[in-house]
């Protein structure tokens, strides 16, 4: 393995750093570090960083890169020109991965991340509406072609629909009271930029929430984003699809920001890293081992210094597995 060194730091005209770099190389060194060809999938592209850690670092992996951004593969596809000969980039959804490796021609994976919610791209682009800091049109779509936007949500969902969001995916304790005064504010004019929002939701959480819970608009603005993108929906689908398609010894890596993300990896590496055989046998039965390990235990959390170079990875969970064995 060559020397990462800097590498790990790197941000320059093509964004911000990779969040914990180092530690996603160190995860997937294993599964990756070969004198034979090795595929690495990166479900979540972004503007590439990660990728480029790992191209850099394994000169005999080819990458297959997914994202469902046009503009992020665009500037992915700058950064890694140097790799052009070893990339094949992809826009699509992620739960789509059997079908990218069918187009790329791959049957199988060595190596696969996900790096999971907004990027730090996404929230710099003003106005695609992710970040509440700044008033933008309320869009929130990660693909531009995708039809529902965080606007058409706060304008035409019900009240249960939209109290439902919130509380689900936003776990947010003031649900019905903002889903009420959403319906009573739309009556007098439709919402279209995200300013209109957070005062309105300045104006419906207690000021004593306000003081100890955060920003108040962040737990609503993760819950549209993640309704208008189906992000859960697709991460339930996409990482039994990754699981099924490693190689023995293979590894997947996920990053996860926010505890719902996190509860359904979580849930996914212990169901496969469980043997099926009933407890209390002094045996394990034949063909009931788990097919993975645990490589983390429990979720890493990004360190000091992780925190002082990169203060958006103070969130960050991550999990790793790895194929011990393969059944049928």
């Amino acid at each position: 393995m060559d020397d990462t060194g800097d590498d790990t730091r790197r941000s320059g005209e093509f964004g911000h750093i990779p969040v914990m770099g180092r530690r996603i190389v160190e995860l997937l060194t294993p599964a990756l570090e070969s004198d034979d060809r090795r595929v690495f999938l990166d479900a979540t592209l972004g503007a590439g960083g990660h990728s480029e850690l790992i191209l850099n670092t394994f000169p005999n992996v080819h990458l297959v890169g997914i994202d469902r951004d046009a503009s992020a593969l665009e500037i992915a596809q700058r950064r890694l020109e140097p790799h052009a000969d070893r990339i094949s980039l992809h826009q699509a959804t992620f739960h789509e991965i059997a079908d990218v490796l069918a187009d790329a021609g791959e049957e199988s994976i060595d190596a696969a991340l996900f790096d999971l919610g907004v990027s730090s791209m996404q929230l710099d682009q003003a106005g695609r509406g992710f970040a509440y800091s700044v008033d933008a049109p309320l869009d929130m779509r990660m693909n531009s072609d995708d039809p529902l936007t965080a606007a058409d949500v706060l304008n035409t969902y019900s009240h249960g629909e939209l109290a439902c969001v919130l509380s689900e995916y936003g776990e947010e304790r003031f649900a019905g009271k903002i889903a009420s005064a959403v319906l009573r504010e739309r009556e007098k004019e439709p919402f279209t930029t995200s300013a209109r929002l957070v005062e309105l939701l300045y104006a419906s959480i207690p000021a004593a929430t306000r003081r100890t819970g955060g920003h108040p608009a962040k737990r609503t603005f993760q819950a549209l984003r993640i309704e208008v993108n189906h992000e859960l929906d697709v991460l339930r689908e996409a990482l039994p699809t990754a699981l099924s398609v490693l190689t023995v010894g293979g590894r997947v890596a996920v990053m996860s920001y926010q505890s719902l993300e996190d509860r359904i990896v979580k849930r996914e590496f212990a169901t496969r890293t469980t043997s099926t055989s009933p407890p209390g046998l002094p045996v394990e039965l034949p063909g009931t081992a788990a097919e993975f390990r645990l490589v983390t235990r429990g979720a890493e959390r990004p360190d000091e210094e992780e925190l002082t170079i990169n203060p958006r990875s103070a969130p960050v969970r991550v999990r790793a597995v790895e194929r011990v064995e393969k059944k049928g």
